[in-house]
């Protein structure tokens, strides 16, 4: 196993030891930035009925009210450098659960206030600002986690394992694929400009981005959303009041403010095989989009499956990860396998960690709203000894054909296992808790989280690259010494963003 555990693995950084991190016995004092929806369940979860929450910042005061609900005695903020300026005292962590083109610029201001940060995936929505994080991580030494559950997952573990244990023997390819989004793709026209809503403060929504009219949409829009709305789970009526144009939930699709289905979907499925195969940008060689379907000037394509190769790990040989998106059934299958040969046989082999009453089983895989995938798993390892899948966030792992995994015993563990949910949790968001929970512990000087941002910043930085490479047709080489590409000068305007006078992001 000489040289097969990434350097910036789980447990490999020191305890950190900083003044002013809380005993595990302390309170913490925490604050969010997106205070409802997702940045609801996140603090939720990094409370868990224990710690403190004191102050909430969300620019949409209406989408915020989730949050101001649950804790009505914290103090409420629109702009996240006035919670910091005003606030900053009491404050010992914060939940950043923003559009993807603001966690940047939200985290390096807390950090750079002394604060431990929880970003959610994925970590930036540039490759530039990925490596900023990590530094800025670095050099304030700060608690920090990258919201992808499935690294607190066992089974994330299990699958790092069992490639390192030789199992199926020399892995050379990598298939992951994620379903159709829950957002529309390849739009061709902006609608006019709408009101903005009171409740909004749109140029802060917009923070470092370039401007732009607000829109709501128009009557062709709410007509081509309707389908993804009605297709959402839970209570549609509040799923349709959280939709608009741009803001909330659509920017995913929108390449100023999102990642598409590569930070969506792509960050948490590809987890196994970056921690497993220690990718990086430094033995990336090119990246290259193989499908482009329904492109638009402004989002990301209705449809893009994206080739990454990587040269020589240690004693690891070159490995190519294929990814592709809006995936109905399986991307993938060993040849001569079918689906039901390639399937777990229901009651047999290792169980690993909760299986969350099937959410993350066979009805996760390949993500999104297009369906679970017939094989069970959204990410096919392809090895010189045989394969193994994963599952959802890599919340499951098996070998395939399913017969192989029934009889299969597990080598020995080398990765800690998960702390484990936080208390006052259940077992159907396990993997949330347990992952809030591991960074709770970093906060109050426990081990570093398990996707802190020496693992989170370079793990993003290569995924990201992938969104680039659906801009343009051939195989962009990649010069990680310059940080560029080599063959493409207009694909490297990609890699870092332009910001609006007054959000220049600097260490």
């Amino acid at each position: 196993m000489a040289g097969a555990v990434p350097a910036g693995g789980f447990g490999s950084v020191p305890s950190l030891s900083k003044l002013g991190y809380k005993s595990p016995n302390e309170k913490l004092n925490l604050a969010t930035i997106g205070a409802g929806g997702r940045g609801y369940v996140d603090l939720r979860y990094a409370a868990a009925g224990v710690e403190n929450v004191v102050a909430l910042t969300d620019v949409d005061f209406a989408r915020g009210a989730q949050g101001f609900q649950a804790w009505p005695k914290a103090e409420k903020f629109k702009d996240f450098r006035q919670m910091l300026d005003k606030k900053g005292k009491e404050i010992d962590a914060v939940t950043i659960t923003t559009s993807d083109h603001m966690h940047a610029t939200c985290a390096l201001a807390c950090m750079q206030a002394d604060k431990h940060v929880y970003v959610e995936k994925p970590l930036t929505r540039t490759t530039w600002e990925a490596l900023l994080l990590r530094d800025a991580a670095a050099k304030y030494n700060v608690a920090t986690q990258q919201g992808n559950q499935g690294y607190s997952h066992d089974a994330t573990r299990v699958a790092c394992e069992i490639i390192w244990s030789g199992e199926i023997g020399d892995v050379t390819e990598v298939h992951a694929w994620s379903g159709r989004p829950e957002w529309p793709l390849g739009m061709q026209k902006i609608p006019p400009p709408t009101p903005v809503p009171d409740t909004l403060d749109w140029d802060l929504w917009l923070g470092g981005a370039a401007w732009r009219p607000y829109t709501a949409g128009d009557d062709a829009y709410k007509a081509l959303m309707a389908p993804y709305i009605e297709a959402a789970t839970g209570d549609a009526a509040l799923r349709r009041s959280y939709v608009g144009y741009y803001c909330p939930f659509v920017w995913r699709g929108f390449c100023d403010f999102g990642t598409g289905h590569f930070g969506d979907w792509g960050i948490h499925i590809m987890g196994a095989a970056n921690w497993g195969l220690q990718l990086s940008l430094e033995s990336l060689i090119s990246v290259e989009a193989i499908k482009r379907e329904g492109t638009s000037p402004f989002t990301y394509p209705q449809k893009s499956a994206v080739k990454y190769e990587f040269g020589p790990r240690g004693s690891m040989p070159p490995v190519t990860v294929y990814w592709g998106d809006n995936v109905q059934g399986d991307a993938y299958l060993p040849p001569g396998m079918s689906a039901e040969q390639a399937r777990r046989i229901p009651g047999t082999g290792p169980q690993v960690g909760p299986t969350f009453g099937g959410r993350a089983g066979a009805g996760g895989a390949g993500g999104g709203r297009g369906g679970p995938a017939r094989s069970g798993y959204n990410c096919i390892f392809v090895g010189s000894k045989g394969y193994m899948g994963t599952n959802g966030r890599a919340e499951e792992v098996g070998l395939l054909p399913g017969s192989r995994w029934a009889e299969y015993k597990l080598p020995n563990a080398y990765l800690a296992r998960s702390p484990g949910p936080s208390p006052g949790t259940n077992s159907v968001d396990w993997d949330i808790a347990a992952h809030t929970h591991d960074w709770v512990r970093a906060c109050k000087g426990g081990a570093p989280a398990c996707s802190n941002f020496s693992i989170a910043g370079p793990y993003a930085a290569w995924v990201l690259l992938g969104a680039v490479a659906s801009h343009y047709d051939g195989k962009l080489l990649w010069d990680n010494a310059k940080m560029q590409f080599s063959n493409n000068k207009d694909a490297t305007k990609w890699i870092r963003p332009t910001f609006r006078k007054g959000w220049d992001l600097k260490l």
